[in-house]
């Protein structure tokens, strides 16, 4: 029996179309393409990214601390980081809000890879001069001298911004001030 019209029976047109190849959509091909080199680009991308050093290594804090002591000694939180690259920075304290509490210092020039420390006294404001303290082993810290009200107690994190790279870093933990003595 054939088709009317078509002169091929339907058995012949199902065992023709099954033989032939099927026509493949140019675009869902070019869509295939790019997804597979993007998976590819990822792929590299996401390795350069993981060989790469982070702007701020080695942060490191004291992770709770209290400006005064049950005996009125003054403390101080101890901050210490190292660059990736040689730049300026300006170091903040910001409480849990982001707001910035105190800054430590501003456009201060560090090399890389040279582990810098500093301490903060727990007050607010910006500091109006540095000094430098040696500890008992030899460390060398900054201490800069904010002279505001102390900080209420609570969580606090430290960020470092980069003047020449444009952009800040945020410590990857927070610290908790105390009040009062302990």
């Amino acid at each position: 029996m054939t088709a009317a019209g078509g002169g091929r029976s339907a058995a012949e047109a199902a065992v023709s179309d099954a033989a032939s190849p099927p026509r493949v959509d140019a675009l869902a091909t070019a869509v295939f393409a790019l997804l597979v080199a993007a998976c590819f680009g990822a792929f590299f991308l996401t390795q350069r990214l993981k060989h790469t050093p982070t702007a701020v290594q080695r942060f490191e804090r004291t992770p709770t601390f209290s400006p005064r002591s049950a005996t009125g000694e003054r403390r101080e939180e101890h901050i210490s980081f190292k660059l990736a690259r040689a730049d300026s920075v300006t170091v903040s304290i910001v409480d849990s809000n982001l707001n910035v509490v105190a800054t430590l210092v501003r456009s201060y020039p560090l090399p890389r890879y040279k582990q810098f420390s500093l301490r903060w006294n727990g007050r607010r404001g910006a500091a109006r001069s540095y000094r430098t303290v040696i500890s008992e082993n030899g460390h060398r810290s900054l201490l800069p001298q904010t002279a505001g009200p102390l900080a209420p107690p609570g969580e606090y994190r430290v960020r470092v911004e980069l003047e020449r790279q444009g952009r800040e870093v945020l410590s990857p933990w927070s610290f908790t001030l105390r009040g009062g003595g302990g």
